[in-house]
Parts: structure tokens; C-alpha cells; sequence
């Protein structure tokens, strides 16, 4: 059993909770590995070290993040891409993705034993189109399409498999999975959807409408959008908030969900609205 743990490095308390994990797998007779980046804060632990983040979800049979949400997000795409399971640690503030708080690391050995389930969590494909050429992103969370910072209000089509089904006029619009249904979304004004759910939520972001809101899709349907803007403005494609492309008149952006799955480790049957509450309380503190 070799398991990967990814680190936040940024974060001391990160750092100190990967170094108990690491002990902790590797006294029952599991293998650990991590980033190269990670070797200064590691010496003296039999630790395998690998240089990239593709490398080491290719080697490992699970992976450990440790840090926030950020830190699942950024890991979650490198183990879908490579069909291994992911568990969080949450050593940020709220970490809503996260399993595992860091007084509960023991639980992690059920995952050398077999002893959890499996959460099937869907991914977005977005897809970019400029001048016939395409790229394509994934997203855990969500893909927003926004002004830019200095931009005035912009004008967005919606097309629902071809076929135009809405404008709107607004400072963007956010496509969300189940699971980034309580990030931005939520603050946009969204609802909370139950992570297992397969479907794509598209909220209007402060829309200059009394009537405009929020929309299910399901999951086997394809939207697109082209936008309308204004001179001398810009407008931005934000994947889960770590990515950027710049999105012009002529461009288009296609959302479906993707063909990739993230398979989330569960350790305990838990309430999903019950814990949802405990953290949206804890963020009022």
C-alpha cells in the first residue's frame, strides 16, 4: 500500500499534521510518498520522493491532502485524472471537502486495511473555443464567467444543447458541480445542493434583474455561452478559482459534465446537512 500525501506547505500546522500522518502510515507497514518540494521539511522519515504531482498520483494507490479546501481542489483533479481515491485532512478553516479533522488522523489506517467507502463526486468540462481552436479545463467547485475587475456590466447568452435559452445581463454567471454548490455559489446566492447529486447549477453573479436565479440542469446536458462586451472592458473564466482565461466577443464556453469522476475516501457515515450547519456556524465565529 503506497499512499501519497500532498501538503500545503504554507501552512505550519499542515506541515506538523502530514509529518504525524506519515508516521502513522508508515508504522503500519504502508508506504509514503510526497512532492520533492516537501524533502526540506521531511528529513530522517522513510519517505519517497517524486518530482511532479502527476508522478506521484501514477504511483500511489490513495492520497492524503493536507490543508484546506484549496489544497483538495488542486490534488482532486490529478486524482481523477488517474482513477485514485483522495481523503482530506482539514487543517484550514472551514474545509467543507475535507473528512478527516486533524485530531482523527488515526482513522486514516482504515484506508491500508480497505476499510471505507467510496463517494462519487462529478467534474465539469469546460471547454473554451477561440478562432476554431479548443481547450478544455476541468473543475472540482465551479467555472465562473465574469467581468473584468475594472469592467462595466456585461451581456451573456445561455444556449441549452444549441439551442438559445436566456440572456442575461449581469456582472457573470457561475456553473457549479453538487459539491461547489456550498463555495461561491452559495454566496452568489445558490442553493445547497447533496454532493452525490449529478447535475450543473448556473447562478446569475448580481444580476440587474428582480427575477433572475438560479437553475438545475441535468447532468447530461450541454450549455454554452458567448458574451457581449463592452469596449475597452474584458471578461475572465475563473476554474475553481485558480485558473484564468481571458474570454472575448467571439469566444464560446461549454459546459458538461465531465467524463472524469473524483472518488472521495469516506471513513464514517456522516450527515451531510448536519455537518454542512456545524461549518456555516463556524464560519460566524
Amino acid at each position: 500500500m503506497k499512499t501519497a500525501v500532498v501538503v500545503n506547505l504554507s501552512k505550519e500546522k499542515a506541515i506538523s499534521c502530514a509529518g504525524e500522518i506519515s508516521l502513522l502510515m508508515l508504522s503500519n507497514n504502508a508506504e509514503v510518498c510526497m512532492l520533492t518540494e516537501c524533502m526540506p521539511f521531511f528529513k530522517g522519515y522513510k519517505i519517497s520522493f517524486v518530482d511532479t504531482i502527476e508522478e506521484l498520483f501514477k504511483e500511489c494507490d490513495a492520497a492524503v491532502t493536507v490543508g484546506g479546501d484549496g489544497t483538495i481542489i488542486h490534488a482532486a483533479k490529478y486524482a481523477a485524472k488517474s482513477n485514485k481515491p483522495l481523503v482530506g485532512v482539514n487543517v484550514g478553516r472551514l474545509g467543507f471537502a475535507a473528512d478527516i479533522e486533524p485530531d482523527e488522523i488515526n482513522e486514516l489506517t482504515r484506508i491500508i486495511k480497505g476499510d471505507y467507502s467510496i463517494d462519487k463526486r462529478i467534474m465539469l468540462d469546460v471547454e473554451v473555443i477561440k478562432k476554431g481552436n479548443s481547450a478544455h479545463y476541468f473543475a472540482v467547485n465551479d467555472a465562473v464567467i465574469a467581468r473584468g475587475q475594472l469592467s462595466k456590466i456585461i451581456d451573456l447568452q445561455l444556449s441549452l444543447d444549441g439551442e438559445e435559452i436566456s440572456k442575461y445581463r449581469a456582472d457573470g454567471l457561475l456553473f457549479s458541480t453538487p459539491t461547489g454548490s456550498t463555495a461561491y455559489s452559495l454566496s452568489a446566492g445558490g442553493p445547497i445542493l447533496a454532493p452525490q447529486m449529478e447535475c450543473i447549477l448556473m447562478t446569475p453573479v448580481c444580476p440587474h434583474s428582480l427575477f433572475s436565479r438560479s437553475v438545475l440542469f441535468s447532468g447530461t446536458s450541454e450549455l454554452s455561452v458567448s458574451v457581449k462586451i463592452p469596449s475597452e472592458c474584458c471578461c475572465v473564466l475563473t476554474i475553481d478559482g485558480e485558473k484564468n482565461v481571458d474570454i472575448l466577443a467571439e469566444d464560446k464556453v461549454i459546459i458538461r459534465k465531465s467524463e472524469l469522476a473524483l472518488k472521495l475516501i469516506s471513513l464514517r457515515k456522516r450527515n451531510f446537512y448536519k455537518r454542512l450547519n456545524e461549518k456555516l456556524k463556524e464560519r460566524e465565529i
